[in-house]
């Protein structure tokens, strides 16, 4: 849920939650709308061929079956190009480029698991400093 922004994925500019459900079976489904900023030549963007791509992507989350200390992700995308005619090639070059950022996905996630863990730090040892202030000054008006 915290995947976007971040530094491997510059061109993800905001996320907005469309849905967002637990289901029966305890698996959280969440549907979310991506706003991107691809850098695409302004001649694309003049045709306005921005409007016409959709890219529909998939991730799911699951235990390793061997290892619970590890996740196994699968990912899909479909891309969608209307209205032009070099939409297979622009299906194609986007494929391609959703496919050379797969990795900076994994690394997305390594950097959202370190920036949660180093939350985690901060508030425990907020919370232990908090816990002795009061018995530190507990102490000092006892005398």
């Amino acid at each position: 849920m915290q995947k976007y922004p971040n530094p491997m994925n510059p061109s993800v500019v905001g996320v907005d939650v469309l849905d967002r459900h637990v289901d029966p079976s305890g698996k959280l489904h969440s549907h979310r709308l991506l706003s991107t900023e691809w850098g695409l030549p302004s001649i694309v963007k003049s045709i306005s061929f921005t409007n016409m791509v959709s890219v529909d992507e998939r991730l799911v989350y699951k235990p390793h079956p061997q290892d619970p200390e590890k996740t196994v992700l699968t990912q899909e995308a479909i891309i969608t190009v209307k209205g032009v005619s070099l939409s297979s090639y622009l299906e194609g070059l986007m494929a391609n480029t959703i496919s050379s950022n797969a990795n900076k996905g994994r690394e997305a996630m390594e950097w959202v698991i370190h920036q949660l863990n180093a939350e985690i730090e901060e508030l425990t040892a907020s919370a232990r400093g908090s816990m002795r202030t009061p018995m530190a000054a507990a102490a000092f008006v006892e005398k």
